[in-house]
Order: C-alpha cells, then structure tokens, then sequence
C-alpha cells in the first residue's frame, strides 16, 4: 500500500512540471536581481568576519593585584598555582599549565601579567540565540499551561471562570505586545521587585518578566485555539462518557482533549512560530535575545547587511525547524 501511494506521489500530470519549472525561475531571477543589487550597492562585503560572531578564540590574561615577589609556582596536573608574596599578604593566581610568563623570585607590581593564554568562547550571535530558544521554549510551555486552563475556563458554565477567561483574552489580544512587555517590567516588575526588597528577597530579573509577558500574550491566543478544538468534538462524545460513568474532568482528559489535540496542532505550531519571532521585542527591556545581540554587533561593526540578514537566516532555521517537527507530530498522531 505504501508503495503505490509513494509510486502515484511521482505521477503528476505535465502541467506540474511546468509549473514547477516556472516556481524555479522566478527563484533564481530573484536570487540573480538580488545578486545584481548587492554590486551596484556601495557597500564592501566582509562575510569573512561574521565566524567569529559565532566563536572565537579569547585572550586572557592573569595579572597581578599585588606588587611582591613571586615566591612558588606549582603545577598540578594541567593547573598551576602562582603565588605571589606582597608585604602584608601573598595572593595566589591560577591558570593552565603552560601559560605561566613568569618565574619564581621575580619582581611583581600590580597589573603585570603572570600567565596568558587563549580559550575559545562562544560568541555573541551564539548566546543571542540561545537566550532566544531559552525563553521561547520556556515562555511557551507556560503559553500551553495558561491555554489549556483558559479554554477550559471559556466552555465552563461557571460565570466567574467564563467571564475571567473571556476578559483575560480580550486584554491580551486587544493591546500590542510591545505595550504588554513595557507593562510587565517597568509597572508590575517594579511593585513586585521592591515588595521582594522588602521582604529581604533577591530581585527578579528581567528575563522572567520577558517570559512573563510573551506566555501571557500566547496564552491568550491559545486559549481560543483550545476553546475551538474542544468545540469541535461532537457533543455526543461527552454525554456518551457520562453515560459510561465519567466525571466531567476524566471526559475531559481522556475522551475530548486527545482529540482535540491533533485538531489544534497546526494553529498551536503557527502561534509558536510566531511567538518566536515575538521573542525579538525582548530587546528593549535589556534582554539579550538573537536581534539585540546582532544591533550590538552592527554597532560596533557597522556590518549590517551580512549580519541583519544573518539573523534573519537564523529566525528562519527556528521556525523552519519547528515547523517540520510539527508535521512530524501531525503524521505520528493522524488516526491510521
């Protein structure tokens, strides 16, 4: 059966081909068009810097805080310990074996270099992204928990359960996230951190409250996308569970939301794309996600052509991700 299916898929009248000839020129006149531009702009091209965006190779360098002698160096396995005796104390420094630029009985004064070596680190685009994943996949989870309580509460025939999920739901959707992310860091973050100074408490971050404010601003809209699965499911199947003894929560659990699941799959993955393209809003209360790294760097090295569509190549590569991994949930879950 799957091999007909497989051999039927490859089929296809001429009038595709065509079609998919003509979908392959337009790309490459795009791309040529593109190309064109990119030699008449005025602008040199540097893509030979952006690796080191990605990873480099740090120096770093030990220097002395005391002015003395430097009265032992030992070594132990790969590290090696410096001691450098002052007047009143003796400081000890460590570092790789190998990197020590000194030896014992020399002179020292503060600020002399007593080892150096290079480590590599990753670079900025690279933390960048990952606090971009960090907070998508944080933000979202805690989107799916608010969603899947808020739907619930939308079909409940609860009136302070409907009535506060409808409310929450036009607050959110109605006003922009930008004003949402203003609002959780600079109004409640504010009321919150300093009850917390109060109270003798260490304050929260402004990565939370960026969490805070993307998975109460996804939460919104999965809400509804719950609220329309559930709806979707014949009512028959409820009353039917009942019948078999189920209390309204196991009906729930165990009939309905399994179904309506693979029906909210594809709105839920749309949400989640864009939720991480949201993330880039984040930049404005001094989170580091994936475009602020990249301004960063575009103003230090006025690269922003290869580093703006740099970034735009990484956003894709996330959503695009996303994307397939949801059609591979959508195969593995479709009813055989």
């Amino acid at each position: 059966m799957d091999t007909t299916q497989s051999l039927q898929r490859f089929k296809q009248p001429n009038s595709y081909y065509v079609w998919a000839g003509v979908f392959i020129v337009l790309v490459g006149i795009i791309t040529g068009l593109f190309y064109y531009a990119t030699l008449k702009v005025e602008y040199t091209w540097r893509w030979f810097r952006i690796p080191q965006y990605f990873w480099y190779q740090d120096n770093i360098e030990i220097r002395s805080e005391i002015d003395g002698d430097v009265e032992s160096i030992k070594i132990s396995g790969k590290e090696v310990t410096i001691s450098v005796k002052g007047i009143s104390d003796t400081e000890a420094y460590s570092a790789p074996a190998g990197a020590v630029k000194v030896s014992e009985g020399d002179l020292i004064y503060p600020g002399d270099i007593l080892a150096a070596y290079t480590k590599s680190r990753p670079g900025i685009i690279v933390y960048g992204l990952w606090i971009t994943l960090k907070v998508s996949v944080i933000s979202t989870i805690f989107g799916v928990i608010i969603g899947i309580f808020g739907g619930l509460a939308r079909i409940s025939n609860n009136p302070t359960l409907k009535w506060s999920a409808v409310t929450y739901v036009e607050l959110i959707r109605g006003s922009p996230l930008l004003v949402q992310i203003l609002i959780w860091y600079f109004v409640l973050g504010t009321l919150i951190n300093d009850i917390l100074i109060a109270q003798g408490l260490n304050r929260i971050g402004p990565f939370w409250y960026g969490v805070a404010a993307l998975a109460s601003f996804a939460g919104a809209y999965v809400t509804e996308i719950v609220r329309a699965g559930i709806q979707s499911i014949h009512r028959g199947q409820t009353e039917a569970a009942r019948s078999l003894g189920m209390s309204y929560a196991q009906s729930m659990l165990y009939i309905i939301l399994p179904q309506a699941l693979r029906r909210i799959l594809p709105p839920l993955a749309g949400q989640f794309i864009s939720l991480i393209k949201d993330s880039s809003l984040l930049g404005i209360i001094a989170i580091r996600e994936l475009t602020k790294a990249t301004r960063e760097v575009v103003t230090t090295s006025l690269q922003a052509f290869e580093l703006y569509l740099l970034c735009g190549v990484l956003y894709l590569v996330l959503t695009f991700t996303l994307s397939m991994f949801v059609q591979y949930l959508e195969r593995r879950s479709a009813p055989t």
